[in-house]
């Protein structure tokens, strides 16, 4: 099969300053993309900024012969998200890709979360994946294509201790990618999702380091690159790290029917057995066959 390329597209990039949106960025221009660069430069819990490393993996892609803009705006500024997309529209007149990379942290157990912390890692993680989404959607929607890649995590989709803040952010994106898979779909717009696992200003206080040596962000970078071509899924969820790379799904159980006369919680307590067995549980699709299984166990059918 022809390699996969992205010749005469336009991609956005967040966070790529350094870590695993600079791998992105890197080889999404080495295959022929155009790249804004944003990143706004600050420390792993936010604080301070500037432009000098977006400024760098430019220089980075001008030396592989490729064409990138650097941007330092903060993807929770909506002038800042619009300023993004208009240098990219003003610079090459389309814009094709947004990978949703930026991120923080600001871990501590919930007892010990202050609801700033809480607030502020939200808007980064979702609220700074919902801005550029929406600033691209309709540029996407006129030209019939667009490949968006939101990135979740694991402590979203399964819980990590001490990271209320950060799992309820990830998982919120995994909303968003439901609804908008299907809003996107009749314009050829694609969203997925990347659950990566590697070594980063944000993982390297969290692990050994004969462990992070094996989790470079080059690792995760190829899913990546995958969800941005024209071969893309969409509502994909790919987990990557290490070379090793799966599919998390949400699914639903088979379940019962209890009935709709006389329901009681001592019924759904007696019934937790049938309701939680996983033999023939599958992936939840909307409007898809579980729904419809639902509605003929409700007609009696």
């Amino acid at each position: 099969m022809a390699d996969i390329r992205f010749d005469g597209k336009v991609a956005i990039v967040t966070g790529a300053g350094g870590g695993l949106g600079r791998q992105h960025a890197l080889e999404l221009a080495r295959r022929g993309a155009k790249v804004v660069v944003n990143d706004l430069g600050g420390s792993v819990d936010g604080s301070g900024g500037g432009s000098e490393a977006s400024h760098r993996v430019v220089e980075e892609i001008e030396a592989l012969g490729g064409e990138a803009l650097a941007n330092g705006s903060s993807v929770t500024d909506d002038a800042g998200v619009q300023r993004m997309v208009k240098d990219a529209m003003d610079a090459w007149g389309r814009i094709d890709i947004l990978v949703a990379n930026a991120g923080v942290l600001r871990d501590k157990t919930f007892a010990k979360m202050e609801i700033a912390d809480f607030e502020f890692v939200l808007g980064v993680h979702l609220m700074g994946t919902v801005k550029p989404a929406k600033a691209v959607w309709e540029i996407m929607r006129e030209q019939n294509y667009g490949r968006i890649v939101v990135t979740t995590s694991s402590s979203g989709l399964y819980g990590n201790f001490g990271q209320s803040n950060y799992g309820a952010a990830k998982m919120g994106v995994i909303g968003l990618m439901n609804t908008l898979k299907l809003e996107g779909q009749k314009n050829n717009i694609h969203v997925n999702a990347i659950s990566p696992v590697a070594a980063t200003r944000m993982t390297e206080n969290l692990m050994p380091p004969e462990i992070l040596a094996r989790l470079k962000p080059e690792f995760v970078t190829p899913a990546v690159v995958f969800l941005c071509s024209d071969e893309a899924p969409t509502g994909t969820i790919l987990t990557a790290g290490a070379g090793a790379f799966a599919c998390a799904r949400i699914v639903e159980t088979e379940g019962v029917y209890l009935g709709e006369g006389g329901l009681s919680a001592e019924e759904v307590r007696d019934s937790l057995t049938k309701i939680t067995d996983a033999a023939g549980q599958k992936a939840y699709v909307a409007g898809g066959e579980q729904t419809q299984k639902f509605f003929r166990k409700m007609q009696g059918a």
